[in-house]
């Protein structure tokens, strides 16, 4: 009987295509959508960690003022002597990297590129979780003496050198000479969309006294923790000490910010994450949608079949019979409905992955969830379709034309 119905259904969904097609548009759409939006909100998630984590593991970043931009500048900048009280007084942290950053133009012959150079120690490139390509790290003489060396990029060497090892050229930065000692292996894109490799970075004191001209301050100092400590005491350590040395009462605000990149990333995760889930139920709702369009069509059907059901049931077909034919028709509907809709999602975050850079991340388990939920919506929106044809009466169905 169960075989019966189902090829019943079948030929029913046959024999009318195209209006089978409209009828299961909603549900397409809604699947389509559902899985699109979560799909693009997983890689989305996935590539906002992987960028946060390129800046460096258990890193806290802690830099003067308590806003971004324009405010930040109002408060003190940091000194070179509180890296050092922070190096000798916070046992947990592995590094601190004192730095300042300052845009400056980049010549070689008849090149030129305008890029970020960052003015720091070797600690820097731990902290920051650098490793070189090719050549070394400052030596001890070089970052106390402020001598004129850097180390590149890997899009500063794409803009200057092509594809020729840098290491032992020259670099004019702005109006002075500078040797490239070393290569940083290529990070690629950061957060906000930031190239990473397009930096220069040069011992501290070069970097304050030639481009900067102010020699002991600072704009950041970029701190790494070691493994197992605890970041929340860390950062209230971290805290009690710049309060105490920027002389602040305890009346007042702190006039420095301390940044967690493991807490910005489980913020920046979690942001995304409700926003795909509202984006999501939006969607959803073209489900439902769908499934009342199946109800309806199905209710039209039971009427244009309505001498087809009282030949069956004159001729000894059961009440169960009926309901079972027309709820398959409905349960297939919405199936195929679902099917079509997860190839169509398919497709679609391909091409969007492609358009937005965002990290194809196909969960298998979502589109389980999609299918047994369209299937469910054909049993819901045609379980009234299915019972009214089941409970015609054979007589009255007969005399139907």
């Amino acid at each position: 009987m169960f075989l019966n119905a189902i090829l019943l259904a079948l030929r029913e969904i046959r024999r009318n295509l195209m209006r089978s097609f409209l009828t299961i548009l909603g549900i397409v759409i809604g699947v389509a959508a559902v899985i699109t939006m979560v799909t693009l909100g997983n890689g989305a998630t996935r590539m906002m960690g992987e960028q946060i984590s390129s800046l460096g593991s258990n890193l806290l970043i802690l830099r003067p003022g308590q806003r971004m931009g324009a405010a930040a500048f109002g408060s003190a900048a940091f000194r070179v002597s509180d890296a050092d009280a922070l190096q000798m007084q916070v046992l947990a942290l592995r590094a601190v990297a004192p730095m300042v950053s300052h845009s400056a133009p980049l010549v070689v012959g008849n090149e030129n590129w305008s890029s970020s150079v960052t003015g720091s120690t070797n600690d820097y490139l731990m902290v920051g979780n650098w490793q070189l390509a090719s050549g070394r790290l400052f030596s001890a003489e070089e970052q106390q003496s402020g001598r004129a060396v850097c180390i590149i990029g890997e899009t500063v060497r794409n803009k200057l050198f092509g594809h020729q090892n840098p290491v032992g050229a020259q670099i004019r930065v702005k109006n002075f000479s500078c040797p490239v000692v070393g290569l940083l292996v290529a990070k690629g894109q950061g957060a906000m969309g930031m190239d990473q490799d397009d930096t220069v970075f040069m011992p501290l004191k070069a970097v304050q006294r030639r481009l900067i001209g102010k020699p002991q301050d600072i704009n950041f100092i970029m701190l790494s923790m070691r493994d197992n400590a605890d970041s929340t005491q860390v950062m209230a350590q971290i805290r009690r000490l710049m309060r105490e040395r920027r002389k602040l009462a305890e009346s007042e605000d702190d006039d420095f910010t301390i940044m967690d990149t493991r807490q910005i990333a489980e913020t920046l995760s979690g942001t995304i994450g409700t926003m795909t889930m509202l984006l999501g139920a939006v969607a959803a709702v073209s489900l439902l949608v769908g499934g009342i369009g199946i109800m309806n069509i199905m209710l039209v059907s039971v009427t244009e079949r309505t001498r087809e059901i009282g030949i069956r049931l004159a001729i000894g077909a059961m009440e169960n019979e009926v309901l079972l034919q027309f709820l398959i028709e409905a349960v297939a509907l919405s199936a195929f409905g679902g099917l079509i809709g997860i190839a169509l999602a398919f497709v679609s975050c391909l091409i969007l992955s492609a358009v937005t850079q965002i990290p194809f991340d196909f969960d298998p388990g979502i589109n389980l969830v999609s299918f047994v939920f369209s299937a469910a919506i054909g049993v819901l929106f045609g379980y009234m379709p299915a019972r009214r044809a089941a409970r015609l009466d054979p007589i009255e169905a007969l005399r139907h034309e």
